[in-house]
């Protein structure tokens, strides 16, 4: 890689991590429970695609490996949470 790429990688990483830091604030401060877990999943994404760009960034595999793992534990935990706030909804009803 050149030097460009490598800065493209960074600048890369550093609008991700932006945009972690507006959904963390999304997360914290949203008004209902769909805005939070909306949240956390975006948090989710914004971490597997960062940690996908600094492998890139470092040309370590195990980033990527862990990247994957990753991406399924949290694709099960939002099916769960929103399985979970059906169930929850259905109760009220």
């Amino acid at each position: 890689m050149t030097f460009t790429e490598f800065n493209i990688l960074i600048i890369g990483v550093a609008v991700m991590a932006v945009g972690m830091i507006v959904a963390i604030v999304r997360l914290l401060f949203g008004p209902t429970s769909p805005d939070r877990i909306v949240a956390l999943d975006t948090v989710n994404t914004l971490v597997v695609g960062m940690m996908i760009g600094l492998g890139a960034y470092h040309e370590e595999v195990i980033f990527i490996d862990i990247a994957i793992v990753y991406a399924v534990l949290s694709f099960v935990t939002t099916l769960v949470i929103a399985k979970y706030m059906e169930g929850s909804k259905e109760e009220v009803n």
